[in-house]
């Protein structure tokens, strides 16, 4: 590791059953080892606390610790991340272990980070419909709703006759005859976000106790079970863990063409979403945990990188103002459920492909200078409530909140833009000239008090404010832009191929609205209804815009502020940070930018 020129190992994250063989066997000789070792070499060591993976004898003390699932199975013991948040009894085990480790490691020089368990909400685990998990609900609720009657009332249970009497009476959301209300739904989503979060909160509690080295977890892509930013202030770095091609296969939503196109390269702005997002989760300090160095064993299809990728992916990260990069894994495993996992070497220990090319970037990095995070030319929200309204009441079989906020981030890439992913209770709108809010389903009161002397341009919608905290439909009816005569009078979702066409502008796709009110009609569609209302340079998007609309209203933008913006060609993207522009040829073939030719896989710099 040291001779390739590696200075962080991450280590421990999977190891409960080494560090207690048994109940109260405490063995932490062989850790010791290796952390003296990898110390010895220089190398910086993040040590994981092993929760994710208890420990077979687990189950023999807390068996009723295992979650249950929708349908009402218990997910057993086999693989990994075998335990429900609300289990008292493992809560009090995770305590225990990350206890005893951080007293045993809290001052280690060689130990200069700490990650909290592995993968929140990974194999949809955030979700338990354990027994522990209804009465941590029902506690819960006691403490957000106060008295049954105002639950009753912020639900709407007089609708098929759903009032309680008592708390004690409610259950969980599933295994109802049909859908349960959707309040319902949203506030389980709501409490099982808390209880990940006050889950993380024990232990880093704890390790600050004794420790003060940084503390941080690893995200995964796409992953809205709970909400990061919450998880994220309990903090000190967020880090995620990037997999291009497995993504592109298994959560990319896209036709065949693109993902045959880009099959050995990953999608052109997945990784940059997430880059972006959690820079924003991190408070601006934000590392890779894992990057993805060769095929992965978990999606449908599993091809290897184009060769240069990993180190434009490494790269990529670097621009958007990561300050670490880790690869997962340093060696193939010969045995268990990742056997088909890449790393860096071999089975047998002999360097895979990657390695060459993680070289590479290590040459490079004493040339370029250390990347600033300059303010983006917009701001894009993106809420996690949101993503579990829309969840509970799509409305549409294609409606998926995700997918509708990256087709306005892809837009933005796709002119050259720096994007800042801000949260939902986002009220510095100053400093940005261009914010955009799609799908933004109960916007916070300090973003909407904002909206009025916001001087910028700002793009709002579809479905802007369209149910309460409590998913209610508000009134007066939405979007509730302050300011903007604007009513949705009606919606309607849209069949895979169907369009609501806005002319030589573009066309909305999935989702559409019908508008009323005196705001001033920007754009009309065929029939001569309003598709885009507008109050000075405030505007109300009533539809899922597909990507010539996407172009057509952030050209405008981009030109009604001043923005420069860049024609692209299809498959470079780029990043800048005021004085180095950072280009990606994620593309099969050659392109050519400002006289640059940018071979496939490739990187360039240029000075501003």
């Amino acid at each position: 590791m040291a001779a390739l020129g590696l200075s962080w190992v991450r280590i421990g994250e999977f190891a409960w059953t080494h560090l207690e063989p048994t109940p109260g066997n405490l063995s932490f000789d062989w850790l010791d080892r290796a952390i003296e070792i990898l110390g010895g070499q220089g190398l910086k060591v993040i040590l994981g606390t092993p929760t994710a993976t208890p420990p077979r004898w687990m189950l023999d003390r807390h068996p009723d610790m295992l979650a249950v699932d929708r349908d009402g199975q218990t997910r057993g013991f086999g693989s990994r991340r075998h335990y429900c948040f609300s289990h008292e009894g493992y809560r009090q085990e995770a305590a225990r272990i990350v206890t005893m480790l951080a007293g045993h490691y809290g001052d280690h020089p060689t130990v200069q980070a700490w990650q909290t368990d592995n993968e929140y909400g990974c194999h949809g685990t955030t979700l338990s419909f354990s027994p522990s998990a209804l009465a941590a609900f029902r506690v819960w609720l006691q403490e957000r709703y106060l008295s049954i009657d105002d639950l009753n009332e912020a639900w709407g249970n007089d609708f098929w006759s759903m009032r309680y009497d008592r708390f004690d009476q409610i259950d969980l959301p599933n295994l109802t005859v049909t859908e349960a209300s959707p309040a319902h739904w949203l506030a389980f989503r709501r409490f099982s976000s808390d209880q990940v979060v006050s889950f993380d909160a024990i232990q880093t509690e704890i390790i600050r106790k004794h420790s003060d080295r940084p503390i941080l977890h690893n995200y995964m892509g796409t992953e809205l079970g709970f909400d990061h930013f919450k998880l994220g202030e309990g903090l000190d770095i967020a880090s995620w863990d990037s997999y291009p091609l497995g993504f592109l296969e298994d959560r990319v939503t896209a036709d065949d063409d693109h993902k045959f196109r880009f099959m050995r390269q990953g999608d052109p702005d997945y990784q940059a979403f997430h880059h972006d997002l959690y820079r924003t989760v991190g408070k601006g300090r934000w590392w890779i945990m894992e990057q993805q160095p060769g095929p992965v064993n978990w999606a449908p299809y599993n091809p290897a990188p184009l060769p240069g990728m990993v180190r434009l992916w490494t790269w990529e990260a670097f621009a958007h103002g990561a300050e670490m990069v880790s690869y997962f894994r340093w060696r193939q495993a010969r045995f268990g459920q990742e056997q088909m996992h890449s790393g860096l070497h071999r089975p047998d220990g002999v360097e895979a492909p990657a390695a060459d090319e993680i070289r590479k970037v290590i040459e490079e990095l004493p040339d370029r200078p250390d990347v600033e995070t300059p303010v983006g030319d917009a701001a894009l929200v993106f809420d996690y409530a949101s993503a579990w309204g829309y969840q509970t009441q799509p409305q549409g079989a294609s409606f998926s909140y995700f997918d509708l906020v990256f087709t306005w981030y892809k837009g933005l890439r796709r002119l050259g833009l720096n994007v800042d992913i801000v949260g939902p209770g986002f009220t510095d709108l100053a400093q940005y000239k261009l914010i955009l809010a799609p799908g933004l389903m109960a916007p916070s009161a300090g973003f909407l008090s904002s909206l009025p002397s916001f001087e910028g341009t700002a793009l709002l919608g579809p479905r802007f404010g369209s149910r309460t905290p409590d998913h209610a439909i508000p009134l007066p009816l939405p979007p509730g832009i302050p300011d903007m005569d604007c009513t949705v009078s009606f919606v309607e979702s849209l069949r895979p191929g169907a369009r609501r066409d806005l002319g030589n502008a573009g066309s909305y796709i999935n989702w559409s609205e019908r508008l009323e009110g005196t705001a001033t009609v920007t754009l009309s569609d065929g029939d001569g209804f309003p598709a885009v209302m507008s109050n000075r340079k405030h505007h109300y998007v009533a539809g899922w815009p597909d990507d010539g609309l996407v172009n057509t209203l952030l050209g405008t933008a981009c030109a009604a502020e001043g923005i420069a913006a860049l024609s692209l060609p299809g498959s470079l993207r780029t990043r800048h940070d005021g004085m180095t522009r950072y280009l990606f040829n994620y593309g099969p073939e050659a392109e050519r930018f400002d006289g640059l030719e940018i071979e496939p896989a490739g990187v360039a710099f240029l000075s501003l």
